[in-house]
């Protein structure tokens, strides 16, 4: 029985990864450390607020006493962090925050392991999700990512999560901390903010907004569904030598305006409307420090641990645009700031 600390639970990935952990894995602990902050919420995981197994945190990664409270009361063996902010956007706009919580958050979980853990961590693993995005930006011709490219960020996003991968790896080096790092492609599937480019276009056309595009639209990301994520992330916690970083990749590269054009064409047979919906496309002033392609090279992942993506981006983005139109209530509840309300009815707080 794994007895696990899984932080940013509430969020995107984490919640997808929350559901996988306990169908696959029923027999373990999982305890779930979110701040709920605007992308974390509580309803993505209700239906599985009563199961035994499972425990909600409310509070931050950055809180010291707190975390070092949940490794002494639940014992936890296995760490998987998935808190961060995330989103480019809004790192260029306000970056402190994403180097307290993606530096400052990393720094205090790597402390309250090894300081719990001490010198007998036999069978503990602690798991740093981390992003594609530290390696920076390829050219056209330019071979996929792999775990040896060099770090070369471009954003005040990507550079705080190259700087806690740093720190993560030099808590295996100088203390033997038994970590592993994962760096993942684009994510995208159920219960994702409608922040991201494949929710908001969805949610857009289906009410005949316009769909902005930066630039040219030729930017090019490696998309990979949560699911696989999940399951790479499995693997790597099963299977994975401490100390290693392992590439999870979708092997799906496409340019941001054929992902708008398929999802229009999708939704224009799903849900038609008075005019196709490839006319709401809207190109908007490209991005500050906009990385131009992303591609991963999850081969050593194929190699060593036997994983590779189920779903093709076609097969994943169709299950992707059906989840989102018989989950309305979600989503709209999300737009309107409703969501938050859940919280506060079912645990007493703000």
């Amino acid at each position: 029985m794994k007895h696990l600390l899984v932080t940013g639970g509430a969020g995107f990935i984490g919640s997808n990864f929350v559901h996988y952990w306990l169908n696959n894995h029923p027999q373990d602990r999982v305890v779930n450390l979110d701040a709920l902050t605007y992308a974390g919420n509580l309803e993505n995981l209700k239906d599985v607020e009563d199961d035994p197994n499972y425990r909600f945190v409310h509070g931050s990664i950055c809180d010291g006493e707190l975390v070092g409270r949940l490794f002494e009361e639940e014992q936890i063996d296995t760490v998987v962090n998935f808190a961060a902010e995330s989103h480019v956007d809004r790192s260029i706009l306000g970056p402190e925050e994403f180097i307290r919580t993606n530096v400052h958050g990393t720094f205090t979980l790597l402390e309250a392991a090894r300081k719990h853990w001490g010198g007998d961590a036999d069978g503990c693993r602690f798991l740093h999700v981390s992003t594609d995005e530290v390696y920076g930006s390829l050219g056209p011709d330019d071979p996929a990512f792999t775990e040896s490219t060099p770090f070369a960020p471009n954003s005040p996003y990507s550079a705080s999560k190259a700087s806690s991968d740093h720190l993560v790896r030099a808590w295996f080096h100088t203390y033997g901390l038994p970590v592993l790092t994962t760096n993942c492609s684009n994510n995208y599937g159920p219960w994702q903010f409608p922040e991201k480019l494949i929710p908001l276009v969805i949610l857009n056309a289906l009410e005949d907004k316009p769909l902005p595009i930066y630039g040219d639209g030729l930017n090019i990301r490696d998309w990979l569904h949560v699911e696989d994520h999940c399951r790479g992330i499995d693997a790597v916690i099963q299977g994975g030598t401490p100390g290693e970083t392992y590439n999870i990749g979708g092997c799906n590269e496409w340019a941001n305006i054929d992902i708008v054009k398929l999802v229009c064409s999708r939704l224009d047979e799903l849900r038609p409307g008075a005019r196709p919906k490839a006319e709401l496309i809207t190109y908007v002033k490209d991005r500050l420090g906009h990385d131009r392609r992303y591609a991963i090279d999850a081969g050593k992942m194929q190699r060593e641990l036997g994983w590779q993506p189920r779903y093709t981006f076609e097969t994943g983005i169709e299950q992707t645009i059906h989840w989102y139109l018989d989950n309305e209530e979600w989503w709209s509840r999300i737009r309107d700031g409703a969501y938050r309300d859940y919280y506060r009815t079912q645990y007493g707080g703000a």
